[in-house]
């Protein structure tokens, strides 16, 4: 009971100092005062970080933020819930306007250095999630590491509870617009998936994957497209 009221304070101490500062347009010292003020919320703030006005923050003290990051307006990273969520945005990463990144439960989430996520993706689970060094995530792309379980029908599914697998994309991937990557998937270093594809199997890397489900088409480094589709099985 101690612990729940202490994080409830906390939580309206951040929704307080940012619903004041979060709304303030950069032209007017928006950035610099945000920064002072996130600097004092969150876990870590690092050097020449770019914090749009309306961007959400929700509980801080689990969201590091490395040097030189952006985050554009409408951005919201929500780590809220759970006392071992963490969301660690690393250095030079850039989120583009609109993104939601939500830990839900006992989760990381890390978009490594100099990955580019782009307008409107949605990044969301229960299990963790790793993007890599130097990843390009287009725009509307769902990012989901968690399955609701149905076997039951007799049972509503929200009363089934759910799988947490965790999602990797690895370093230096390319999603195209619109890609949904489902929980327990790894796609490997270097691979590109087409826009509007569902991954649902693990990618190898230095693929190039397409449709609903996704399947290899080709690969980057010239090796028999049909070989390497034995692997991602």
């Amino acid at each position: 009971m101690i612990k729940n009221n202490s994080f409830n304070r906390i939580s309206l101490k951040e929704r307080l100092l940012t619903t004041i500062f979060g709304g303030i347009p950069n032209v007017f010292l928006g950035k610099k005062l945000r920064n002072l003020v996130y600097r004092s919320l969150l876990n870590r703030l690092g050097k020449s970080v770019n914090i749009q006005h309306f961007v959400e923050l929700i509980g801080t003290s689990s969201i590091e933020i490395g040097d030189s990051v952006s985050l554009l307006k409408g951005v919201q990273i929500n780590a809220l819930g759970h006392p071992n969520n963490k969301v660690h945005i690393k250095d030079r990463a850039r989120l583009e306007r609109g993104v939601d990144i939500r830990s839900l439960n006992d989760t990381h989430i890390i978009i490594d250095e100099n990955a580019y996520i782009g307008p409107y993706v949605t990044i969301s689970g229960t299990g963790d999630i790793k993007i890599g060094k130097n990843c390009l995530i287009a725009p509307h792309c769902g990012i989901f590491a968690n399955n609701h379980i149905f076997a039951d029908p007799t049972i509503p599914i929200e009363e089934q509870g759910i799988t947490r697998e965790g999602i990797v994309i690895e370093d230096d991937c390319w999603l195209g617009h619109n890609v949904t990557v489902l929980d327990g998937v790894i796609i490997g270093k270097g691979s590109i998936i087409g826009a509007g594809s569902v991954v649902n199997k693990n990618i190898p890397p230095f693929s190039i994957a397409v449709g609903t489900p996704a399947r290899i088409i080709k690969n980057r480094l010239g090796r028999e497209t049909a070989n390497f589709s034995s692997q991602a099985s």
